[in-house]
């Protein structure tokens, strides 16, 4: 049953970027996917760590202010690992979006620490590259 929570889990986490069609990313979201405490990196193009806030900020401006539409990202492929209430998962997404009028498209890969909470699986800590 973990792996399926932990497939959703997952699939919640890139709908939450999804603003395809008009309706609006609902980045918030992330609040309650991942632990206040998560830590997250993008490790290129250039390295950045985040807070939970640091990350969700600028996201719902780029999402919710025009500048990024019909955008959506998603896993390609992915294998997770389970230990009792501690998981990981490695995977390769796309995406692709109009950003500033023009089209854009992507791929990356990820990686995503998850732990097993009172309230169910939650992501403990997430990292990133996107592909130049």
């Amino acid at each position: 049953m973990s792996k399926v929570e932990i497939d959703a889990l997952t699939a919640e986490f890139f709908g939450s970027f999804d603003n395809r069609g008009g309706r609006s990313a609902d980045v918030g979201r992330l609040r309650r996917l991942l632990l206040p405490g998560a830590v997250i990196v993008v490790t290129g193009p250039g390295y950045t760590v985040y807070t939970v806030e640091e990350f969700i900020a600028p996201r719902e401006q780029l999402l919710g202010g025009g500048r990024l539409v019909e955008f959506s990202e998603w896993e390609t492929s992915e294998r997770t690992e389970i230990a009792g209430d501690i998981a990981s998962r490695f995977g390769e997404y796309r995406k692709s979006g109009i950003l500033d009028g023009e089209p854009y498209e992507g791929t990356g890969t990820k990686t995503i620490q998850f732990v097993r909470t009172p309230e169910g699986w939650r992501i403990a800590a997430f990292s990133w590259y996107d592909r130049p």
